[in-house]
């Protein structure tokens, strides 16, 4: 009987965390402006490191929240009068199992520092949008659009 009793609790904790996830999510979501993103954490291991989040829209900033977190901080936060898009590329090797195949990688430069964001190409769109419509001044700058060949086997 005590063992039905722990697992019991054990069950409930584990539901009661999943509940907290999922609220977490769906408060940062209803704000608006936001949109499913990748941030690549971690380059060590050549096409892995990714961390699946929302991204949200708040003034000059994109602020990145991971998917699977407690914390209502963002853990990345790119503030679009310091970036740079300096390319653009498909998902390639053990990237295309993490990631849905209509999504594109932009590689960012802010400041000194180098970021990989990973999002749909309808996305790739708005997020480009958003950074040449910064206020005067220093607006993030886009590189010219290279041409994205497909795969072999994509229509």
């Amino acid at each position: 009987m005590r063992i039905l009793e722990i697992v019991g609790i054990c069950v409930a904790a584990l539901l009661l965390v999943l509940f907290a996830v999922l609220l977490r999510g769906r408060i940062l979501m209803s704000g608006g402006g936001t949109i499913r993103l990748q941030v690549r954490t971690s380059t060590m291991v050549p096409g892995r490191g990714w961390s699946t989040g929302v991204g949200t829209f708040v003034g000059d900033e994109l602020r990145f929240y991971r998917m699977f977190s407690f914390a209502f901080r963002p853990k990345r936060v790119l503030n679009r009068r310091l970036l740079t898009v300096e390319n653009r590329r498909l998902p390639e090797g053990p990237e295309r199992l993490s990631m849905p195949g209509h999504w594109v990688i932009l590689r960012l430069r802010q400041t000194a520092e180098e970021i990989e964001i990973a999002m749909a190409e309808s996305t790739v769109t708005g997020f480009l949008s958003w950074l040449e419509a910064g206020p005067p001044g220093q607006p993030g700058s886009v590189a010219p659009r290279p041409q994205i060949t497909p795969r072999p086997g994509d229509n």
